[in-house]
């Protein structure tokens, strides 16, 4: 099919590979579907909200109740992703991985909150193994139920005040990269609150004696990049198209990939982010993003803003004349 893939990528009217990225993403996503011909369906776009105990150290400007209040703009339309996504004809789903907040049950949102929010990991594992597994199977489930409705392109975001330090934590024990590496300003710190962000995660980093990546997951991650990373896993299974965007949604990925190696084959990564892990991520992974606007925001934007460019490259695979076609002459 490869092979299927490139001569026909190669055979449209134009100098080969000058199509430069877009390309690349057709053939892998060709790939993923194992067709000549693929197609986008349903695209949706899954944010996942979760509180976080270590934000009782200050490793965030902001307070934790941001993260809810953030939740109910997500359902009042009104975050930049609720706007990207309305633009592209996405379908945005929000999950209540673990708020510590009771959302109204009439709410717009997919309750599947298991606790309010995880431990500090200063004093304690995030959550339990036990937790940690719940979180990822519900991430499953909700995965599932898009698919069986006829999704075959997803995305993901979170929310959540304090998961920047999470996924600094992860990243760190996935691959061994410096925790100041790791480490950068999340929602805003200024080079103090850094200094102590770094300190805190340092101190934190010794806390927990594991190995294991759904051991390491439960002790230092956040339940919405549990969810996130079951959600990504089960995506796989579906064959789906993974669109990766952000530092959090790519430290759910990589205790994915630690899991099972093989997902990186539908993964298209679509925003490298400006928040410093990212980088080591997309290097640890051996991932090339697609663009760089020098965006940070979080929610998955990166992914909703490039969508338009996932959909050019399978457009030009399948409606872009052959040079037999247009009656023009190829190079000899």
């Amino acid at each position: 099919m490869k092979k299927a893939l490139q001569r026909k990528i190669d055979l449209k009217t134009k100098p080969p590979g000058s199509l430069g990225k877009l390309e690349r993403v057709a053939l892998k996503i060709g790939l993923i579907q194992n067709t000549l011909s693929p197609e986008l369906r349903n695209p949706t776009h899954i944010v996942f909200a979760g509180d976080h105990g270590l934000t009782d150290e200050g490793v965030s400007p902001y307070p934790k109740e941001v993260t809810y209040q953030m939740v109910m703009n997500f359902l009042a339309g009104g975050a930049a992703i609720n706007i990207f996504c309305r633009q592209n004809n996405i379908n945005l789903k929000v999950v209540d991985a673990g708020v510590d907040f009771d959302f109204p049950a009439e709410s717009n949102l997919i309750h599947a909150k298991v606790v309010r929010g995880t431990k500090n990991i200063l004093k304690e594992p995030a959550m339990s193994v036990e937790l940690c597994q719940q979180a990822m199977n519900k991430g499953k489930d909700i995965v599932n139920a898009e698919f069986e409705s006829g999704c075959n392109v997803i995305s993901f975001g979170e929310m959540g005040i304090g998961n920047t330090s999470a996924a600094s934590l992860l990243l760190h024990k996935y691959t061994g990269q410096s925790i100041e590496e790791c480490t950068g300003r999340g929602t805003g710190h200024d080079d103090e609150g850094l200094k102590k962000k770094i300190a805190i995660l340092k101190e934190a980093s010794t806390r927990h004696n594991v190995s294991d990546p759904v051991e390491i997951l439960a002790a230092y991650g956040g339940l919405e990049i549990a969810m996130m990373c079951g959600a990504m896993m089960q995506a796989k299974d579906n064959g789906m198209i993974i669109l990766v965007d952000g530092f959090t949604t790519t430290s759910a990925l990589l205790a994915a990939y630690k899991i099972d190696k093989s997902i990186f084959d539908n993964c298209i990564f679509c925003h490298i982010s400006q928040e410093k892990g990212h980088k080591y991520m997309l290097e640890y992974l051996g991932a090339e993003a697609l663009v760089d606007l020098n965006m940070r925001l979080g929610e998955g934007t990166g992914a909703a803003v490039t969508y338009p460019l996932i959909k050019s490259a399978v457009l030009f695979l399948n409606e872009m004349a052959s040079f037999e076609d247009a009656g023009v002459s190829n190079k000899e």
